[in-house]
């Protein structure tokens, strides 16, 4: 139920709920609240329509998917379990049958400092930041079980502290900067380990201090902080198959299916269920295009097919009585 902070950028108002012929505004309207409305309308016209079910139904709203998934964590420690699942993170209603596991790292550059006038004697922290920031941005990690595992391979540093010393002094910008820290978030497949990860981005740092001498580097993850698990079902899953025929049914067409970028870079609360509850579920919900970006917004139409989709595959794994 949480949503990314609103950015620079809008030309609508965030919080208004703007809709026109074409699209639903709104802050988190793709990330992930078309998701949780069109689950909830799938299964209150079953309701209305007097259907009844062999199976259960659960739905389930949670806080803190953006803090590494703690209200799901919650969730399945309160004992909620299912057969199968579908998670409604936005993949523009194709099937995604796995997705990344989710890590945060942060990375320390230790310099050495001199005025500008000796900036030749300097180690510069931040010329060896600027050196880094594309080679961990370029990463895969060793070790993946197929191309496909590999495809969701990913490091993104997106956020960048330069100054003088740990306390990243400003106010004497002519000092050549001795201290840079970065924090980015890492995507590996399954099979692969946060451990290993780690030890790649080592390699990385081994050997850009091998370009600078005097450079000191490391790196550290988060250890405190719920993460994302990653994610996988086979595609002949019965909750795969069925949500394939519920897509064919409404649009005619196979249903995009498999480790599909971007969503596969995810990090959502289905590796959770597959791997702490040890569910067997799919990722499938409307948005994606438009999703964590200015004027985030859903198709109309995509958001009322998947209405239709959820409703068949309900209708297909819980069968009617």
């Amino acid at each position: 139920m949480d949503t990314n902070p609103a950015t620079e950028g809008w030309t609508v108002d965030p919080w208004a709920g703007k809709v026109d012929e074409k699209f639903i505004y709104g802050i988190g309207v793709s990330n992930m609240k078309a998701g949780d409305a069109a689950y909830f309308c799938a299964l209150r016209t079953l309701i209305e329509a007097g259907v009844r079910l062999r199976g259960d139904v659960t739905l389930t709203y949670v806080v803190g998917e953006l803090q590494g998934g703690v209200g799901t964590a919650a969730l399945i420690d309160q004992g909620v379990h299912a057969d199968y699942f579908i998670n409604a993170e936005p993949t523009d209603l194709a099937a995604l049958t796995m997705h990344a596991a989710a890590f945060v790292f942060t990375v320390e550059l230790i310099g050495q400092t001199r005025h500008m006038s000796k900036r030749e004697e300097a180690v510069d922290a931040i010329a060896a930041a600027c050196d880094l920031i594309p080679r961990l941005n370029a990463m895969t990690f060793s070790g993946p079980r197929s191309p496909e595992h590999a495809g969701i391979n990913r490091v993104h540093v997106g956020v960048v502290h330069g100054a003088l010393g740990q306390e990243l002094h400003e106010w004497r910008p002519p000092q050549v900067a001795d201290y840079v820290r970065l924090k980015g978030s890492g995507r590996f497949a399954p099979g692969q380990t946060r451990a290993g990860a780690l030890a790649d981005i080592e390699t990385l740092l081994r050997e850009l201090t091998a370009r600078r001498p005097g450079l000191e580097a490391r790196v550290s993850g988060e250890d405190d902080r719920i993460t994302m698990p990653a994610f996988e079902v086979s595609r002949d899953s019965r909750i795969v198959r069925a949500l394939n025929r519920a897509y064919r049914a409404v649009r005619g067409s196979d249903q995009p299916t498999g480790a599909i970028t971007p969503p596969g870079f995810y990090g959502t609360d289905a590796g959770h269920l597959y791997a702490r509850a040890g569910m067997e579920g799919v990722v499938c919900g409307p948005g994606g295009r438009y999703n964590t970006m200015p004027d985030e917004r859903v198709e109309i139409a995509d958001y009322l097919d998947m209405v239709r989709i959820y409703a068949l595959t309900i209708l297909d794994i819980c069968e009617s009585a």
